[in-house]
């Protein structure tokens, strides 16, 4: 029966539903793997509350409303609208996707529509419902949805049990629903950033639009207005004044893909209710609805009964239990499966490991340990086939659209938990066609979160470790070298037992990691470090840098002539011909010939002639320096202005790397395929490559840099009044220190104090010793050993700082960021060099994982503050962020990003010393650094 006379419709408002219960409560985290829970649970007793009270009375129709994501129509308006309001808690962020996960538990109907906010779906749900001679009331006090009350459509504020009607807006507003708008738009709102009328409040507001009737007669009549100082603010302020009116008007006219016929109230199913509120680890609410329901509560223990990694390991892996998914019917049966269990394990398998030009090959599934599926979309027939050219499919496999027209609302379903192991290769994958993956957990960065430092987190490595189980290898299926074949190739069957199994390793190493993230007290981490920063940079990695490759082409040729004049010199230094780039060679003349010192033979007979080696000889003789300088170059040349031309894009034009989150143990990100952080900018020649990154025509490139950040996490943890005194008063740290340590007053500096005490500076974060420093600056070791003795001398604190995190990382294993990741330290009490490099690492480690978390909370709170801007984020180098936006609008960047990255660690951790970004801007990244 469609929606008409005699039905009732009741919207809640969801946003309001999700704030009130996340500030009424105090913090609650489930025991089993301390996710945060504390709005889900207020938001599920308030939908019970509301199930009790309301369900079997007039209602015929409910749906809770949500906001999807924070850029609307309005912001095309205005691009300050809403720019005031604080971010999101980040406790707050991951139970998101949870309520309406709970909403869908309810079985109420849960609708969100992009670039609209909530406000306007209720807006316009409730003109349908008036038109079609129905009724409706919202559950909500938001006061800008006051202006739908009248005509069949009431307000109900649920906190305090208060029905809102023409009257009740009037004693809010001093004027009837009709005006509400007006006078809003006087008013302005502070919250929204609704400019308004500059000094005029509700009540005076109110006052002129009674006077004048609505707000446009006031407008062209604002002349009248005997008090000069309202006159003038409404004159002066027209456009504003009419801009905020559009800004506070609902849009009741928002296109829907449902109706209200679709609102239709439904009885919840008892199973999938009970489970997700068992999920939850609700005790008290589980035990309530399931004795309503008359049914038998589930029991709730502090780990999911899957996670015992006893149970997993009594499942065996048989290939025979994974099935080939053939067609629609036994696609749907898995399906059905998810939504049922509320999670899958997801895993793609391609053509290549680059996503940018890889095709998708097949999707696996696993629901329940043991068993999983392969749904094959592009093999071939056969090997023998492809040799001759044949592209013929093998039988078996359904059309690449069907599957993925049936799959993609569960990928991108809110309430179904995606899991996968290295998510941001198959996210990419799937982007590449459309389908946007969320809501997901990854294994591995899972397993980073709790074991940076101890082993890798690939899953071959994961499966032995965990499982005690060797997957299926991947070289026997594709074989090597120039035999090999890509995975479309390999026969069905083998397809199928890789893939499947790859799906159910994950699904096993995600029951098995969830609680264990808890009992390591690094849910947070994952929570709000690793798995938020996945979509992050997938979307980078897929924007890519537009790169010049004839400026590459050019810069080789330079180098090519550069290092051939650096090899005449070279013979002239070492008094003949030689191969400069054999090592060989090089040994016989450095010791052999010149009989430098220093010289160890390996177990080939040849000398030893390594950049170390090389750098304590270059404080001795030009020979050795010149050849580094060589080195150098050819490094550029080879690794960098020859191999970047083979990463251009031919689609994009653009070069793409990728970046590794579960890399170093320190939280730092590595980019690889290519590198793009290890450009050197020490040198003109390497400052030079950077010229060839540029900005697309009509757009420039920003880059934003953290000042010495490192420094000032270091003053900061380590206590050092010398150091923060100096950053908060805006001194040259390096010139202060070098002050400090070497006597020398500010205003007789040179450069060359200056420059040896910036290595200082940094070397002594990295535990240099005088040997490392005396490479460093090509002085003699007693020399830079005296320097550091010095430093200690000035900044006692540092050193106190050093034997103390030695001291914590012997007793417990690991070391800490300030925003509590673990970086384990397997090697620290271990005996030779390696304790001394164990030791290093661990007294840098909470200083580099640090700064390394703080870019890390700046990029994943960036697209939210810069989504009103023409602007994209391309790169993260160590502490520098590179953007390409539209010429014009890098002020308005420069400032939100600086905005962000500045405040990054609010509001968990207050340094004592303020960061601070230094910008550029330019045509290329070169100019802009």
């Amino acid at each position: 029966m469609s929606f008409g006379k005699g039905h009732h419709l009741h919207l809640i408002d969801g946003s309001a539903f999700i704030f009130r219960a996340y500030h009424a409560l105090p913090p609650l985290t489930r025991k089993s793997d301390g996710l945060p829970i504390g709005a889900v649970s207020g938001f599920c007793n308030m939908l019970q509350r509301y199930v009790d009270g309301n369900i079997g009375s007039d209602v015929t129709h409910v749906a809770v409303i949500f906001d999807k994501g924070s850029h609307t129509f309005r912001n095309e308006m205005y691009d300050l609208y809403k720019a005031n309001r604080e971010a999101m808690p980040e406790d707050l962020r991951p139970q998101m996707p949870l309520t309406r996960a709970a909403t869908i538990a309810f079985n109420i109907a849960c609708e969100e529509k992009e670039g609209y906010e909530a406000d306007d779906i209720i807006a316009t749900l409730s003109v349908q419902a008036r038109e079609a001679g129905g009724r409706c009331t919202i559950i909500s006090s938001d006061k800008d949805l006051m202006q739908l009350v009248g005509g069949g459509v009431e307000m109900f504020d649920a906190m305090k049990n208060n029905h809102i009607d023409r009257d009740g807006v009037f004693a809010k507003f001093g004027v009837y629903p009709e005006r509400v708008v007006d006078v809003q738009a006087l008013a302005g709102d502070s919250v929204d950033n609704v400019p308004g009328a500059p000094g005029i409040g509700i009540k005076t507001a109110a006052l002129l639009i009674n006077e004048y009737g609505d707000l446009e007669t006031l407008l062209e009549r604002a002349g009248e207005i005997k008090q000069p100082k309202r006159r003038e603010t409404l004159i002066n302020n027209v456009e504003q004044i009419r801009l905020s009116r559009r800004l506070v008007l609902l849009d009741d006219k928002t296109p829907l893909d449902f109706t209200l016929d679709d609102l239709e109230v439904r009885d919840p199913d008892p199973e999938k209710l009970l489970a997700f509120l068992a999920e939850m680890e609700f005790r008290t609410l589980t035990k309530r609805v399931a004795d309503q329901m008359g049914r038998e509560a589930p029991v709730i223990v502090d780990a999911p009964v899957s996670a015992d990694a006893a149970l997993l390991a009594d499942v065996p892996f048989d290939a025979a239990n994974y099935e080939q998914v053939s067609d629609a019917a036994a696609l749907q049966k898995w399906i059905d499966q998810i939504y049922e269990r509320g999670y899958v394990a997801v895993d793609t398998e391609t053509t290549g490991l680059d996503e940018m030009i890889a095709d998708l090959v097949g999707i696996s599934l696993a629901v329940e340990a043991g068993t999983a599926c392969y749904i094959p979309l592009i093999h071939k027939a056969s090997r023998a086939d492809d040799l001759f050219g044949s592209d013929d499919l093998a039988e078996g496999q359904m059309p690449t659209e069907e599957v993925l027209q049936m799959l993609t609302p569960m990928l991108e379903d809110p309430s179904i938990l995606k899991i996968g192991q290295n998510m941001k290769y198959d996210a990419k994958i799937f982007a590449q066609i459309g389908i946007t993956v969320a809501p997901f957990d990854d294994t591995m960065l899972m397993s980073y979160a709790m074991h940076a430092g101890l082993h890798g987190h690939g899953m071959d490595t994961l499966s032995d470790r965990y499982l005690n189980h060797t997957p299926i290898p991947i070289k026997p299926l594709l074989g090597v070298g120039k035999s090999a074949i890509t995975f479309d190739k390999v026969p069905l069957s083998d397809a199928v037992a890789y893939a499947a199994e790859d799906a159910d390793i994950t699904l096993r190493l995600w029951q098995m990691f969830k609680p264990l993230l808890h009992r390591a007290q690094t849910t947070r981490v994952y929570e709000t470090l690793e798995r938020p920063l996945v979509p992050i940079l997938a979307k980078m990695e897929r924007a890519g840098i537009k790169v010049d490759r004839d400026a590459l082409s050019r810069m080789s040729n330079a180098f090519a002539q550069k290092m051939a004049g650096l090899e005449d010199e070279i013979y002239g230094l070492a008094g003949r011909k030689f191969n400069v780039g054999s090592p060989k060679q090089l040994g016989e003349i450095l010791f052999d010939e010149m009989s430098l010192e220093g010289g160890k033979k390996g177990k080939t007979g040849a000398y030893a002639t390594g950049a170390d080696v090389l750098e304590d000889l270059a404080t001795e003789h030009e020979l050795p320096a010149r050849v580094l300088d060589w080195r150098q170059l050819s490094k550029l040349k080879s690794t960098y202005t020859d191999a970047l031309q083979d990463h251009i894009n031919k689609d994009t034009g653009r070069v793409h790397t990728s970046y590794s989150i579960a890399g170093a143990s320190t939280g730092r990100l590595a980019s690889t395929d290519p590198n793009l952080q290890n450009i050197p900018i020490r040198t003109e020649e390497g400052r030079r490559i950077r010229e060839a990154f540029i900005a697309e025509p009509g757009k420039v490139l920003v880059a934003l840099d953290y000042s010495q950040i490192e420094l000032r996490i270091l003053a900061h943890i380590a206590d050092i009044p010398a150091l923060k005194d100096a950053f908060k008063k805006g001194h040259d740290i390096h010139a202060m220190t070098a002050s400090e340590m070497f006597d020398v007053p500010m205003d007789e500096m040179t450069p060359d104090i200056r420059r040896r005490a910036k290595a200082i500076n940094f070397g002594v974060i990295y535990g240099i010793s005088g040997f490392g420093l005396a490479r460093n600056l090509r002085i003699p070791r007693s020399e830079a050993q005296g320097f550091i003795d010095r430093y200690f001398e000035r900044f006692p604190g540092i050193r106190t700082y050093m034997d103390d995190t030695k001291a914590f990382a012997k007793e417990h294993g690991y070391v800490q960021t300030l925003f509590g990741r673990k970086i384990n330290t397997p090697e620290i009490s271990a005996g030779g060099p390696r304790a001394g490099f164990a030791q290093r690492a661990a007294i840098n480690a909470p200083i580099q994982g640090t700064a390394a978390d703080v870019i890390r909370r700046a990029m994943i709170r960036m697209p939210d503050a810069i989504a009103d801007l023409p602007a994209t984020m391309l790169l993260q180098v160590h502490d520098e962020l590179l953007f390409e936006v539209e010429a014009g609008a890098q002020d308005k960047l420069i400032a939100a990003a600086r905005d962000v990255m500045e405040n990054a660690c609010d509001p968990v951790v207050k340094l004592d010393v303020k960061l601070t970004v230094d910008a550029g801007t330019g045509a290329n990244w070169a100019e802009a650094h």
